[in-house]
């Protein structure tokens, strides 16, 4: 009986994998859905389109754009996870935000273990802005009065659990003590709409603010990045400014867990080639972002690496669920 079972394991077997060739071969014949699990407007639902735009020209299928925000990322990421792993639903994600949550608070999957790795396509440089009419012209002026105003300043976010969410209570900690109020929202575009009606006094994010800065709405205090931005570098990182804190929000493509390989290999290789698109590079340069390219496999070992140093970063901020 044993015999009779493990032979029709390995007929099984040999059928499956003898078809994944053909399968891949064939993939994909109906379109894709990318959930960006951000707001509409915001950087990463910019330049996710874009890229999608791309994509699909070597794919020959639609790629079909899906807003799914909240949590900042893990709603979009909890519906993507449960979706069949063929390679029809994918995810365009700052990952860290799903290693930080995960350290934070429950979450139904493991963002590492518990999806495939296809490809990194960018990185978000995050800030601290204020309107441009506001009283802080420098970080400085701008912690000072934090300091002495306790619960007055507030401040938004693209969403709880964040690197631009650490970084402020990092630096709150850092500058002596600071007690701010933390808002968080489901995107950037959202953010930009609050510090433009007054309703917070800062935004704390990667560069969806970047148009507004251009049109002379916003100021730049501060890079949260260990770098400065290209088109702002008159403005200092936090680093540079006397604070040891420095965050980064990588963007990239995963899928459900257990993606075979042949398909992971053909959505690669036509997300590498759209990398080169000049209307994703047209959009990265809208937000002030980069190419930041990792295969699929040194992709699952960054995000290895990423999540054991966020979940350090978690503890040291007693931020870690209990």
């Amino acid at each position: 009986m044993k015999r009779q079972v493990m032979g029709l394991f390995l007929t099984v077997s040999f059928v499956f994998f003898l078809g994944l060739p053909g399968m891949a071969a064939e993939y994909p014949t109906k379109y894709i859905t990318l959930i960006i699990p951000m707001a509409a407007g915001g950087s990463t639902d910019v330049t996710g389109r874009a890229l999608a735009n791309g994509a699909k020209k070597f794919l020959g299928q639609p790629i079909i754009g899906e807003n799914i925000p909240g949590g900042g990322g893990t709603v979009g990421a909890a519906l993507m996870v449960k979706k069949p792993a063929d390679g029809y639903a994918l995810i365009y994600i700052p990952t860290n935000n799903l290693n930080i949550n995960w350290h934070m608070r429950e979450m139904s999957f493991h963002p590492v273990d518990g999806v495939t790795h296809i490809i990194r396509i960018t990185g978000m440089p995050s800030g601290i802005v204020v309107r441009a009419d506001s009283q802080w012209k420098t970080l400085q002026e701008f912690l000072q009065y934090a300091k002495q105003k306790p619960q007055k300043i507030s401040y938004a976010t693209a969403g709880i659990g964040l690197p631009p969410h650490l970084a402020m209570e990092e630096l709150a900690i850092l500058a002596g003590g600071i007690q701010w109020v933390h808002i968080p929202y489901k995107g950037g575009g959202e953010c930009n709409a609050a510090l433009l009606g007054g309703h917070v006094d800062a935004i704390a994010g990667g560069a969806f603010w970047a148009p507004l800065m251009d049109a002379g709405k916003f100021r730049l205090l501060a890079s949260i990045a260990p770098f400065r931005f290209p088109r702002y570098s008159q403005a200092p990182t936090l680093k540079e400014s006397g604070f040891d804190v420095a965050y980064s929000s990588p963007l990239d493509i995963l899928g459900p867990k257990g993606i075979p390989k042949p398909i992971v290999n053909k959505l690669h290789d036509a997300f590498k080639k759209a990398m080169e698109d000049p209307e994703f590079l047209g959009a990265l340069n809208k937000f002030d972002m980069v190419p930041i390219y990792l295969n699929s496999e040194d992709l699952e070992k960054a995000s290895q690496r990423e999540f054991e140093h966020m979940g350090k970063m978690v503890q040291k901020l007693g931020l870690q669920k209990k």
